[in-house]
């Protein structure tokens, strides 16, 4: 028996291609979205570690904001900055009592953050739609293949062994095309949803560093993680 899941497609009718045309837009939309998130990460990656090292190496402040940015990491200064800048300005005692110069600016850096985390979503939804959804449109066009190929079968009148095995095996093709279309978009979308994280970490590390220097004046000096370690356990032992 010759299996031919194209012409099983346009065989099954209307429905058949629907389910068809349905599968081939997620699956065109899943990899347009994946390749295009792909690019921002590497971009974008790239972009903030750039604008960071280029903002530390900057002496003063006001010039560091004169840097420009594409991947958004100056928008997050400048309002940290008008945030430090405008709870200065305050005379209202009452106002400086109720929220204090750090926690001011820690509240403007979360809504930029927030915002920032908000664009990286653009597109996820619908690849875990595609990844969730293609599989039961596939098998919904597999049922109806089946069907279709029965009744034809019955009308025929020869249910036979090999009648009946070519239509159902290709009425299968429709599952295995909505497995296709379901495999990569989530895959895509976990390691879409793993890179925006590392991507967002490196961006609060950076926020944290100028948090501390907008709200004590200083940049924060690197210290050895074990070298602290040692002298705690020292002075463990000692009190001990």
């Amino acid at each position: 028996m010759h299996f031919d899941g194209l012409s099983f497609i346009f065989d099954g009718g209307i429905v058949s291609i629907v389910v068809a045309i349905m599968l081939l837009v997620m699956s065109v939309l899943s990899w347009y979205f994946a390749i295009a998130h792909a690019l921002r990460i590497y971009k974008q990656r790239r972009e903030i570690s750039h604008y960071v090292e280029r903002f530390w190496q900057t002496n003063q402040l006001a010039k560091a904001m004169d840097i420009s940015d594409v991947s958004g990491m100056d928008g997050i200064v400048k309002r940290a900055v008008a945030a430090s800048q405008h709870h200065q300005n305050i005379n209202d005692q009452v106002a400086l009592d109720v929220c204090n110069k750090d926690e001011f600016i820690a509240r403007a850096m979360n809504r930029a953050l927030n915002e920032k985390a908000e664009s990286y979503q653009y597109g996820l939804t619908l690849l875990a739609s595609v990844g969730s959804i293609s599989p039961f449109v596939g098998l919904f066009g597999t049922v109806w293949g089946i069907y279709h190929a029965l009744i034809s079968i019955s009308q025929s009148g020869q249910a036979t062994l090999d009648k009946v095995a070519g239509p159902v095996g290709e009425a299968l093709v429709m599952t295995a095309i909505g497995l296709a279309v379901a495999i990569p978009a989530v895959l895509a979308y976990n390691a879409i949803l793993q890179a925006n994280r590392m991507l967002l970490n490196q961006i609060e590390q950076f926020c944290e560093e100028l948090h501390i220097l907008l709200s004590t004046g200083r940049v924060m000096q690197q210290f050895d993680v074990r070298k602290i370690t040692k002298d705690a356990l020292h002075v463990v032992e000692k009190t001990a």
